[in-house]
């Protein structure tokens, strides 16, 4: 109500890594990346903002026949159980080479990227990171996530719920299928930039209103008429 005062709110533990829920199917762990798209003033997109997401998948050969198909067929499986060893090898053989193909010529190479305090996450001083992340004249330095900060996340904060009920509009019978959706189809790569620049300025909202609150997250969300701002 008018006047009333909004609820503290924190995050849920950090023991394991936020997961995009699939009910129909499974619970698939993704790892997406995004930046702020740029825009010129005439309203066109001089840089996609969406940098990957990756599925933890990998293929393995089926063990016996079935109706669906015949043993040794390659199928795609979830990996039940997400180490530090797996996260590094998704940011070192898929994520950071992306990024440096995708990254645009005329932005900076100091890269800043930004992650939760889930244990599976590499440190910000891992050595194998730091040796790949400062190759190519780029920079990329791994960034910590406030502990108790669920608005800073900029894809929980609206990209993975709009996502999410893009999703839901396309049917899926199993994992492959669910995981073409999503990151082949208008789940991901045909979400509009000028949606995820309203998703940032919600974000920069949330900073101004936790220097306001000094450092508390007892605040609610600003509104903001985001067609017009900047």
């Amino acid at each position: 109500m008018p006047g009333e005062k909004e609820p503290y709110r924190t995050c849920k533990s950090k023991r394991f890594i936020s997961k995009i829920m699939f009910v129909s199917i499974s619970k698939i762990m993704f790892v997406s990346a995004i930046a702020r798209p740029i825009i010129d003033e005439q309203g066109n997109v001089l840089f996609d903002e969406k940098l990957g997401i990756f599925p933890f998948t990998n293929e393995e050969a089926a063990k016996r026949n079935s109706k669906n198909r015949t043993k040794g067929t390659m199928e795609t499986k979830l990996i039940q159980n997400i180490t530090q060893n797996i996260t590094r090898d998704c940011m070192l053989t898929k994520m950071l080479l992306v990024f440096k193909a995708k990254w645009p010529a005329f932005a900076s190479k100091d890269i800043f990227i930004q992650q939760d305090n889930a244990k599976p996450h590499i440190k910000p001083d891992d050595s194998e990171f730091l040796a790949v992340a400062r190759a190519d004249g780029f920079n990329f330095q791994l960034v910590c996530q406030p502990a108790n900060s669920p608005d800073i996340n900029v894809n929980d904060l609206g990209f993975f719920r709009a996502i999410q009920s893009l999703k839901d509009q396309k049917p899926a019978t199993d994992v492959a299928e669910l995981l073409k959706n999503v990151h082949e189809v208008e789940a991901y790569f045909e979400y509009p930039p000028h949606k995820i620049n309203h998703v940032f300025l919600t974000l920069r909202g949330c900073y101004h209103e936790i220097l306001k609150a000094k450092g508390d997250t007892n605040y609610t969300i600003p509104h903001m008429n985001k067609k017009s701002s900047k």
